[in-house]
């Protein structure tokens, strides 16, 4: 498998210029976590390091591109993140390597259009704790954008919240609109109730 279709990045500070991570992740209920989180195909860092701050676990940033892992492990060190794991990794034919409910978050971040979306996130809900979370961001697929694959391979956010169903996995956000390019949804794991 290796490398996601039509995955090109731009330059990295074009690439930031389209999401605004903080705020992104607030929508989709990343935040206050105690617990490890996985970022699935980590690019340029832009939601890692955003993540990082956002858990007193480690972020295991995970991309089959060396140079984006390098660029992730630099930055991480300039800002003084010490909790970011990186690894150069093709988790979709060798999977992440992480232990069964190791996460408390799992981030699919631009990534669903992969040619095996549910087996990516079967991955990704097999790392979830009991009531850890799954967030999804995609480019739309009903209007042009800047970047991002091909209109025609893009999943809706209706698409997300069945294969989450599929999962094991109850939608929490079906379908948050995170202008101006992208969609959010998020998926959770059952807690543990008494």
């Amino acid at each position: 498998m290796g490398k996601i279709r039509d995955s090109g990045m731009p330059e990295a500070s074009t690439w930031d210029g389209f999401f605004a991570p903080e705020r992104i992740l607030d929508a989709l209920n990343c935040r206050d976590l105690e617990h490890d989180i996985v970022d699935f195909g980590c690019g340029y860092g832009t939601f890692t390091l955003a993540a990082a701050r956002r858990t007193a676990g480690t972020v295991h940033a995970l991309d089959i591109e060396a140079d984006m892992i390098d660029r992730v492990r630099d930055r991480a060190g300039v800002e003084g993140l010490a909790n970011i794991r990186t690894e150069c990794r093709d988790f979709i034919r060798n999977g992440t390597g992480l232990a069964d409910a190791s996460c408390d978050y799992a981030m699919l971040f631009n990534i669903l259009h992969a040619e095996a979306p549910l087996e990516l996130l079967r991955e990704a809900a097999r790392l979830l704790r009991p009531g850890g979370r799954i967030g999804i961001v995609h480019w739309v697929h009903d209007r042009p954008t800047p970047r991002g694959p091909d209109p025609a391979i893009r999943p809706r956010p209706d698409q997300c919240c069945a294969w989450l169903e599929a999962c094991g996995l109850s939608t929490e956000v079906p379908g948050l609109p995170l202008p101006p390019h992208h969609f959010g949804v998020v998926g959770r794991r059952a807690p543990i109730t008494r």
